[in-house]
Formats: structure tokens, C-alpha cells, sequence
């Protein structure tokens, strides 16, 4: 892809603290193929910016993400690692460049995370003409919800960007409200997190689209969401590394209508479940992932909606014989209207084997509820075998670099 077929050149770029646009972002030299290590999103924005000009093989992620044993990784299959404060480390072995070739990290969730390749192309995923927005990005860099946002600054004109750093993510309703952000994208834990912390501060934002993916969203969240912001379009994406944006849902629901389930359309991902496990077929998957790609994550149909649990490996948990969705008893915790978030998990227990626990983090210090009324709560909306036995009280929201509660 050339300079000139970039149609969001010109488009407004704040970050870290300084206002630019993408055609005035500093000219990185890299070498191809090569993993860009960054320290901060101006780097990666630069780095993004000589891939779509130049087409250099890349990966790109935050140094934070990358340990020693990754960095070999890297170099044995062929990449220059650069990062900051150290020299570039040549690869192992040299090999010819593909070019136009991106790659991204799968999140690790299920273990050391995985390259999986894309091109520009296959990132962006929203085409036609857009109004003219001015989008927050939080997200790390490299990840697949940060290319979304980045592809479709660099593709489109009007696409402004302000991008959060980690260490603004606690502040970044002010800096939004003061460059006039009004379409925001984040994860659930991300919306959830802003909630209980400031949502005066929230409400001062202009915003006329929030978008949440990442992990799986109750409705608990989209509720709160609509009462802060009633005239917004609030959309749900599921997307990954490995099968691209598949599912967008604007209708304010959690999950996904059931009728969408194996309707094939021309363009459009299929959604399918085996068993459990959604399996997605795309037209916007990684490289050689081009079949059905079993997804990993567990599925439940209620009320005519397909909803996303959580993964398989750690959503089912085994109290006695019968089986729990963590996830399902995540959603009966946080909607409770004195609980801003609700984390839950299985506890190795006697006679049973497991039993279900939970951490939940109070809407206020000063009104929580204790744990008697939450097993209350819960058992008066859950089978008895589902009820958490162990509730305890967090004081903060606890989030990971990818914007993630371990859930």
C-alpha cells in the first residue's frame, strides 16, 4: 500500500500530549522482517504508519508483553526484535521478507500467546463512508481491537484519534472531554472500570458511539452504559486475532440473536456451535485459518440470545456431578445495583470437589453489600449447586495491560 492510497493522512492524531496527524508522524527506519517493541503508543503509531507505506513485514506490541523467552522466539523465526532503550537484535537465521504480511498476538488466554498473520487488507474491516468521529483508543499496542481503531483512522478521512497510555487510563475522561472524543471503543472491564470510578466525568464526554469486545459483556454493563448515555449507538463486537470482527450487535442486548446461527450470507462471517464451543467461519480470518476455527469459547442459548460465557477451559466448573457457568453466575452478580463488577471461579472443596466462589467490587464503599445478602441475591437466581459459597469484597477494579479482568 502506498502513501496515496491512504485516505486518513491528514487526520488528527493526539498523543502524549502532542496533536499531529499520521503524514506528520517521525519516519522510523526499520528493517523487514521486523517485531517493534514499543515503549509508548507514539512509536507504534509511527511503526503502523511505515507498514501501510512501505508494506514492511511487522509485528508490533508493547515491550511489556515480551519476554526473553519470546524474544528468542522471534528471532529464531527470522524477525529483527527492536526495543526501546536496548539495539536491535538481528534474527537467528535470515530469510526473504513477506511483504505486506502483519502479525499480530493472540491475547494468551489460554496459554504463551501465538503469531497469527494478517495484512492491512484483512484489518480493516469498516469500509464505505463514515461520519466524522474523533476516537479514543485505550488499547495496547499491536493488539487486534488497537488495529481496528488504527486501520480505520489511516483508511478513512474524518477518523480523528486521541490515544490513551497506560498510565492515563484512570484520567482519560478529561482528556477525551478536552479534545471532543465522541466515539470511544474498550472492553467491558475497561466501561466498568470508568463506572465506578468517575461517571460524573464520563457523562462530560460527548459521546455518540461506544463499542465494547474483548470478554464477554452482561447486560448489566449495557444498562449502565444507556442510562449514562441514552441517545449513543452502544455496539458489542466479538473479534480476534484469529477470526477478525465476526459479531456486531447494536440493538443494546447481551449476545446475539439465535436466528443468526448458520445463516450464510455472501461477505459475512458464519457462526455455528458445536456443542458448546462457537465455531465462526470469516472472510476477515487470520493467515490459513480460512475454515471453520473453533473459536474456544463456550456459548449458552437463553432467551432466544446466544451468549458468550468465557472460555471454555475456565468457565465450567464442576460442583458434585453438576455442571456451573461461571460466566452465567458472573452476569446474576453484576446485576446487582450495588455491585460495579464480579469476578468468579471454582475452589478445589470436600465432598464436592469444587465449589463456586466469587471477588465483587462494591458501586460504593459506603453502601456495600455484605456477603450474606449477595449469596441471597444469588440464590433466589441460580440452582442451589451454583451459588457461591465464598464472597469477597474487592476495593478496585482489577484490569490487565490488554484492558482485561482475568475472567
Amino acid at each position: 500500500m502506498t502513501v496515496g492510497t491512504l485516505a486518513g493522512l491528514d487526520n488528527r492524531i493526539v498523543v502524549a500530549g502532542r496533536v499531529t496527524t499520521w503524514r506528520d508522524l517521525p519516519e522510523p527506519a526499520l528493517p523487514s522482517p521486523a517485531a517493534v517493541l514499543t515503549a509508548g503508543p507514539a512509536e507504534a503509531l509511527a511503526a503502523a504508519r511505515h507498514h501501510a507505506t512501505y508494506g514492511t513485514e511487522l509485528l508490533l506490541t508493547s515491550a511489556a508483553r515480551m519476554d526473553r523467552a519470546m524474544r528468542d522466539d522471534l528471532r529464531a523465526a527470522g524477525f529483527t526484535v527492536t526495543g526501546p532503550g536496548s539495539d536491535a537484535e538481528p534474527p537467528v537465521r535470515s530469510r526473504p521478507a513477506e511483504p505486506g504480511r502483519l502479525w499480530l498476538l493472540t491475547s494468551g488466554s489460554t496459554g504463551r500467546p501465538k503469531r497469527v498473520g494478517h495484512t492491512l487488507e484483512s484489518l480493516t474491516t469498516v469500509r464505505g463512508v463514515q461520519p466524522a468521529r474523533t476516537w479514543l483508543c485505550p488499547y495496547a499496542s499491536g493488539t487486534y481491537a488497537w488495529w481496528q481503531v488504527v486501520t480505520l483512522s489511516l483508511t478513512q478521512p474524518g477518523q480523528h484519534l486521541v490515544v490513551v497510555d497506560a498510565d492515563e487510563l484512570d484520567d482519560w475522561p478529561a482528556l477525551a472531554a478536552a479534545h471532543g472524543v465522541d466515539a470511544a471503543s474498550g472492553t467491558p472491564t475497561f466501561w466498568r472500570r470508568t463506572l465506578h470510578r468517575d461517571p460524573a466525568a464520563l457523562a462530560r464526554v460527548p459521546l455518540r458511539q461506544l463499542t465494547l469486545g474483548g470478554e464477554p459483556v452482561d447486560q448489566a454493563v449495557l444498562d449502565r452504559l444507556r442510562e449514562v448515555f441514552p441517545a449513543a449507538r452502544i455496539s458489542w463486537i466479538y473479534a480476534s486475532s484469529e477470526v477478525g470482527a465476526s459479531i456486531v450487535v447494536h440493538d443494546g442486548r447481551a449476545g446475539f440473536p439465535v436466528g443468526w446461527l448458520d445463516r450464510r450470507l455472501p461477505g459475512r462471517p458464519t457462526l455455528s456451535v458445536d456443542g458448546e464451543e462457537l465455531v465462526i467461519i470469516s472472510p476477515h480470518h487470520g493467515a490459513g485459518l480460512d475454515g471453520p476455527v473453533r473459536t474456544g469459547d463456550r456459548v449458552q442459548v437463553v432467551d432466544g440470545r446466544v451468549l458468550i460465557t468465557g472460555r471454555l477451559d475456565s468457565d465450567e466448573i464442576n460442583v458434585g456431578g453438576s455442571k456451573v457457568s461461571a460466566g452465567l453466575v458472573r452476569g446474576v452478580l453484576a446485576a446487582h445495583p450495588r455491585l460495579a463488577w464480579a469476578r468468579v471461579s471454582g475452589r478445589r472443596a470436600p465432598l464436592l470437589g469444587r465449589m463456586v466462589v466469587a471477588e465483587v467490587v462494591p458501586t460504593a464503599s459506603d453502601d456495600a453489600p455484605d456477603e450474606a445478602e449477595l449469596v441471597r441475591w444469588c440464590a433466589d437466581r441460580l440452582p442451589e449447586h451454583a451459588v457461591p459459597r465464598r464472597i469477597r469484597l474487592l476495593p478496585e477494579i482489577p484490569v490487565k495491560e490488554t484492558l482485561k479482568s482475568d475472567v
